[in-house]
């Protein structure tokens, strides 16, 4: 069982990993792009990730969810991956942290 600061620390290696992952289309990791809606972590290890695509068209919607349990796996402590794809709310770029949006020229 991991206990307050181990999952804070394994959230901090997920978070790491998740801004290490790029959407094809745009220049910016998913995490900081805002397509990572809720990240969870139980004692176990187990690590639930609820996250959304820039559209149900993004070319990447097929292999980007399988990357991301097959990257987070990898991590020592991580038991389990699940990572779901919702369509509510949709993305926006609204959603978008401050860093991508001043990478992106959006300010």
């Amino acid at each position: 069982m991991a206990n307050a600061l181990d999952r804070e620390a394994l959230m901090d290696q997920v978070v790491l990993t998740l801004r290490d992952l790029y959407d094809p289309e745009i220049p910016v990791n998913i995490y900081d792009l805002g397509l990572i809606y809720h990240v969870d972590i139980d004692e176990e290890g187990r690590v639930d990730i609820l996250m959304t695509l820039t559209s149900p068209m993004c070319p990447v919607a097929e292999s980007l969810p399988p990357e991301i349990e097959s990257r987070l796996s990898a991590i020592p402590g991580v038991s389990a991956v699940r990572v779901t794809v919702t369509w509510e709310p949709p993305w926006d770029d609204s959603r978008m942290s401050e860093e991508a949006r001043l990478e992106l020229g959006l300010f």
